[in-house]
This record gives C-alpha cells, structure tokens and sequence, in this order.
C-alpha cells in the first residue's frame, strides 16, 4: 500500500511540475505580446508551420519531423485578427484549466471560447474545425502535448487481449473485457496508463471496429497470444500513442491489418512514419517498426476470391495512390512501390470485410495465422 502511495506522490510531483512549466510558457507568450503593446510595436505571434513544405523526412529516425519555418500572426491584419483573438481566447482557457487542476474535452473548449463579439455579428468561433488547429498551433508554439494543456479528446478505439493496466488505479485487466473491449482513452501517457503485467508476443491493430469484433468474438487474441486493438480507421492520438508505448516499452511487434486502398496505406504511413499535421508529435506517436499484413493486392488471386470483392478505383483513388507512392519512405521501398503498382493494376481496392466471402472466421482461422507463420508482410 505504501509503494502505491509512493507511486502516487511521485505522479503527482511531476504533474505538478509539468503544469508549472506549461503555465509558465502560457504567461510567457501573454508578457510578450503585452510587452509589444506597451511599446506600440506589432503584435504578433511566432507560430511553427505545420504543412508539408515545412515536413522533414527523418531517414535516420524512420520519421517525419517538422522543420524551423514560422509565421507571424498578427492582430493588427485583417487577414490574420481573427485567428490572433482565437489563439488568445484558448491561451486563457488552458491557463484556467491547468490553474483549476481540471481538464476539458475538444469539444468544450470550443464552447466555452464561442460568443458573439460584442457590437457585432461576429462569433469568434463558428464551428469545431476552426477551434482544434488552433489548440494544436499552440500545442507546437508552446512546446507542450495536448494533455499538457488539460485538453482531451473523444475516446475512439478498443483493445482486449493479454495484459493488464493500471488506468488513474483502477486495475483493468484486458483479457475479461467482454464484447466491447477496453474503450481507448484520448491521454495514455504513463501518469494515466500504467502498464502492469503483459503477456502477448504482439500486438494487431485492425483498421476498423467491425473487423475487430470478428477478431474478439473468435477469440483471436487467446489463441494466438496478442494483444488486439483498432482505432475506428484512422486512429487517434490515443491510441497511436498507446501503440508506440506497446512498442517501445514492452518490445511487442505492432502488426496492421488494414484495408487494400489509399486510405488503408494512409493509414499505416501515420502509424509507421507519422502526419504531415502532427510531425511535431511524431517522436511520441510513431511507430517505425510496424509492418503491414494485409490486405493485399496480390491476395485477389492468392486467396481465390470472388470478382463481389472488388471495387472499382475511382479517379481520386488512382491520384492518391500515386501521390502515397511517391512519399519519401514509400518511393525508397521496392516492396511497397510493387504493391501500390499491383493495386493500380488490378484497377479495384478490396476491404478485410472482404475475406468473409471464404468464410465468416477464414481471416482469423486462416488469413491472418498464415500470414504471421510465414512473416509475409510489408516493411
């Protein structure tokens, strides 16, 4: 009892630590802009530009990361006000937040900065999508993670399988988690998710929920020592992060089994490499390692599958295809430039669901087992 207690204070003290020094970099930015008002200079900020120009493919590392491009936003341009009031409205309700010792979701820190500017017809917030990159603006201008700044998002994705957490002390032990699984929370840094006792040889991650309920209903994670997760497709910052840990801290193999289109090679370069929106971040979310199983094109063949699998590339499917195979870590990797080639030939793209036309369990009696006795997967 007392060794959890200790555990406990040590958390505590660092949180504490933590929210001292994200505050003092919220006081920082607001003395700075103060400072410039006083001496009637431009007010502006220094934000990090998170886009493609300013992305660096890492080779070293396997990852991307942001490059040292700034830009000024300033409130004395009409093209930039806006977004300048914006990023100071949520300064304050993050130093509210950490000062309160309280957390809030996406979705409420958008409400509580959204009203009417006084005297006009103006709302300083008209929708969510306006509100989340400016938290993530000041997620890299100040140096600071999300749960830094007490802001969560909605839970998304589950896992069930062969180990046991410790989540805020309560002990959650994955292997008797039932039909829905353990829900993924939005922050899995160590102060919340402590990894207690873990069993698994490797970890799946499915591309969406459907495929992973065929996966724990056949019990795939007891029969063949895993861990399962999924992420309700493009996975979120909770449970790319939880994977990484997985990976780095217990050594487990993430393995994806994602579908065989655009979106599902998307998918497993953010998992892999990491986002073009998120390279200041990829250090804690990316997971070099990770290989991908399936599905395949070649698998149109392999497995015998019927012509009621395909379906049609459109347009937008073929660009993008293209455009995927001419990243940096694609364009150098001979097996993934056949792949996407393969795909591009057979004009159609294929969905794990699509395996159920052999037989309602061949993906996880026959399809994934194989695959794992051979290590036929992509790199």
């Amino acid at each position: 009892m007392a060794k959890k207690t200790t555990r406990k204070s040590q958390d505590d003290k660092r949180m504490k630590e933590r929210d001292k020094a994200t505050l003092a970099k919220i006081v920082a930015l607001a003395d700075t802009i103060t400072e410039a008002a006083f001496k009637h200079g431009d007010i502006s900020i220094s934000i990090p530009t998170r886009s493609r120009a300013n992305t660096i493919w890492n080779r070293k590392k396997r990852i991307l990361e942001m490059g040292d491009n700034k830009a000024s936003r300033e409130l004395f341009n009409l093209n930039q006000a806006k977004q300048f009031m914006q990023t100071m409205l949520h300064s304050a309700t993050i130093k509210e937040l950490i000062e309160a010792d309280k957390t809030s979701s996406l979705r409420s820190v958008f409400y509580k900065a959204k009203h009417t500017v006084a005297g006009t017809r103006e709302n300083t917030f008209d929708t969510q999508e306006e509100s989340d990159p400016i938290l993530e603006d000041l997620e890299v201008t100040l140096g600071a993670l999300r749960e830094e700044l007490h802001i969560f998002a909605e839970n998304r994705g589950a896992m069930v399988g062969n180990i046991t957490l410790i989540d805020k002390g309560d002990e959650i032990d994955c292997r008797r988690m039932g039909s829905g699984g353990y829900a993924l929370p939005s922050i899995v840094e160590p102060d919340v998710i402590e990894f207690k006792k873990c069993e698994a040889d490797f970890v799946l991650h499915v591309e969406k929920g459907t495929v992973w309920n065929r996966f724990n209903e056949d019990r795939f994670w007891e029969k063949n020592n895993c861990i399962l997760t999924h992420g309700a497709g493009q996975p979120p910052r909770g449970c790319r992060r939880l994977l990484q840990r997985l990976n780095q801290e217990l050594g487990l193999p993430i393995i994806c089994l994602l579908d065989c289109d655009p979106w599902g090679h998307y998918i497993y370069s953010v998992i892999k490499q990491g986002s073009i929106s998120l390279a200041f971040e990829s250090s804690r979310l990316a997971i070099p390692e990770a290989k991908f199983l399936g599905i395949r094109a070649k698998d149109y063949r392999e497995c015998d599958l019927s012509d009621a699998v395909k379906i049609d590339l459109k347009d937008n499917d073929i660009k993008r295809a293209k455009e995927i195979a001419a990243y940096p870590w694609f364009k150098e990797n001979k097996a993934w430039q056949k792949e996407i080639q393969h795909m591009l030939d057979n004009g159609f793209k294929m969905e794990v669901e699509s395996l159920i036309t052999k037989d309602i369990s061949y993906v996880t009696e026959v399809y994934v087992p194989e695959r794992l006795k051979k290590r036929d997967w992509l790199d």
